[in-house]
C-alpha cells in the first residue's frame, strides 16, 4: 500500500505551484510591455468568470478568475486573452499592435523567458546552499566493476575493466552521465564505445526496459544496461553564488534537452502518450512532492516552471512560441502576415491547445485508481 497525501494537499500544492508560475509568466509579459509603453487592459489568474478584481491608475483590470488553469495578459489592440491581434483595430499609441516588431517579440518572449530564470534561480538556490555533486575517488567511475545478473551491457560484450567513454559518439564525463543518458533510452539501439587494453572499441546494445514504482505508486519507463562502475562516490562540493548560476543554467539546458527527446520519443512511438500529464497530473504531483517536504516541493516547482517555458516557447499559434514564429515571419518578410491566414492560423492553434487539454485530462482521470490504473 502506498503513502497518500491528504486531499487538501494536492489542492493546495496545484495552487502553490501552478498560481506563482502562471503570474509571475504573465508579470513578465506585463512589466516588458509597460516598459515599451504598450497598455495592458486586463491581467488575470486563471480563465473564465472574474472572481475578484480591481483596476489599477493606469486602467489594467487585475483580476481572480474562476477556472485556474493558467492566466493571460490581454493588451491593448488584441481581440481576445489569446492576442491574437484584432484587424479591425486601429493602430494608435500604447496599443500592441503599434509597437516596433522587436519591442512585440520582446514582450512576448518575456513570459517563458521569466519562468526560465525562475527555474535557474532555484536550482542555483539548491547548489549554493547544498554544494555541487563530484566524484571522489582513484577510480574513473566510467569503468565496469561488475554486472547485474541478466543485463543488456554484458549480454552485448561489455565487460568487466572497461572504460565507458561515449554514447552514440557524445561523450561521458562520468557514471551520471552514463545512466542519465541509458535511462532517457529503454529498450533502444545504443552504440557504447569503451577503452579495452589500450584500445577503442564501439559495441552495439539495446538496452532494457524497466518500469520503476515510486512510494506513492507513480510508474516510468527508463532504460538500463545493468553495470556497475568500480569506484568513485557523490560527495557535494561548495560552490559560491557566481558559480552556482552557470551550473543551474546548464542543468537546466540538459532538463530541457531532455523534453526534447521525451516529445521525440511519443511522436515516432517509443514512449505511450499517456506518460504526457495535464492538470489533475500536476495536482497529483504537487500534493505528493509537498508532502515530502519543502525541499522537494520547491524542486518540483523549478521543474514545473522549466516546463512552462519550453511548452511555451514551441511554435503552436496562440501559444509564445506562435507569435514569435509569425515576428519571425514578419520580419522575413518585411509584412506582417495577411490578418486572414493570421486568424485562421490562431484559431487552429487554440482548437489544438484545446484538444490536447481534453485529451491529457482524459488521460489523467484514466490514470487514476478510480478507473483500476
Amino acid at each position: 500500500m502506498f503513502d497518500t497525501p491528504p486531499f487538501w494537499m494536492y489542492v493546495a500544492g496545484f495552487l502553490l505551484v501552478l498560481g506563482p508560475l502562471v503570474t509571475l509568466h504573465e508579470l513578465g509579459h506585463l512589466l516588458v510591455g509597460r516598459l515599451f509603453g504598450v497598455k495592458a487592459e486586463a491581467f488575470s489568474v486563471g480563465f473564465g468568470k472574474e472572481i475578484a478584481g480591481f483596476t489599477d491608475k493606469q486602467g489594467t483590470r487585475w483580476k481572480l478568475s474562476a477556472l485556474p488553469l493558467g492566466g493571460y495578459v490581454q493588451f491593448k489592440g488584441d481581440m481576445n486573452p489569446a492576442s491574437v491581434p484584432d484587424a479591425n483595430a486601429p493602430k494608435e499609441e500604447g496599443s500592441f499592435q503599434h509597437a516596433a516588431l522587436w519591442k512585440r517579440s520582446l514582450i512576448v518572449a518575456a513570459g517563458p523567458v521569466t519562468n526560465l530564470l525562475v527555474a535557474i534561480a532555484i536550482f542555483a538556490a539548491f547548489y549554493a546552499v547544498l554544494g555541487k555533486p563530484v566524484i571522489e575517488g582513484p577510480e574513473d567511475s566510467r569503468t565496469i566493476g561488475s554486472f547485474a545478473e541478466a543485463t543488456a551491457g554484458r549480454d552485448a560484450g561489455l565487460e568487466v575493466g572497461d572504460l565507458i567513454v561515449a554514447i552514440d559518439g557524445d561523450a561521458v564525463a562520468d557514471f551520471n552521465a552514463i545512466q542519465q543518458k541509458v535511462a532517457l533510452h529503454p529498450d533502444t539501439r545504443m552504440v557504447f564505445t569503451v577503452e579495452r587494453a589500450g584500445e577503442r572499441v564501439d559495441i552495439p546494445l539495446t538496452t532494457d526496459r524497466h518500469v520503476e514504482t515510486d512510494s506513492f505508486g507513480n510508474q516510468s519507463a527508463i532504460g538500463r544496461i545493468g553495470v556497475v562502475p568500480s569506484g568513485g562516490q557523490y560527495v557535494f562540493e561548495d560552490v559560491g553564488v557566481l558559480e552556482s548560476v552557470p551550473l543551474a543554467a546548464g542543468q537546466s539546458w540538459d532538463l530541457m534537452g531532455m523534453m526534447v527527446t521525451g516529445i521525440k520519443q511519443i511522436i515516432v512511438g517509443e514512449r505511450s502518450f499517456k506518460e504526457l500529464g495535464g492538470p489533475l497530473k500536476i495536482a497529483k504531483y504537487s500534493g505528493e512532492q509537498m508532502s515530502l517536504g519543502v525541499a522537494a516541493f520547491v524542486n518540483f516547482a523549478a521543474l514545473i516552471s522549466l516546463n512552462l517555458a519550453f511548452i511555451n516557447f514551441l511554435p503552436i499559434p496562440a501559444l509564445d512560441g506562435g507569435h514569435l514564429m509569425f515576428y519571425a515571419a514578419e520580419a522575413i518578410r518585411r509584412k506582417p502576415v495577411g490578418p486572414q491566414a493570421t486568424e485562421w492560423a490562431y484559431r487552429t492553434g487554440i482548437a489544438l491547445v484545446l484538444m490536447l487539454m481534453v485529451v491529457v485530462t482524459v488521460n489523467d482521470l484514466f490514470s487514476l485508481p478510480l478507473f483500476g490504473s
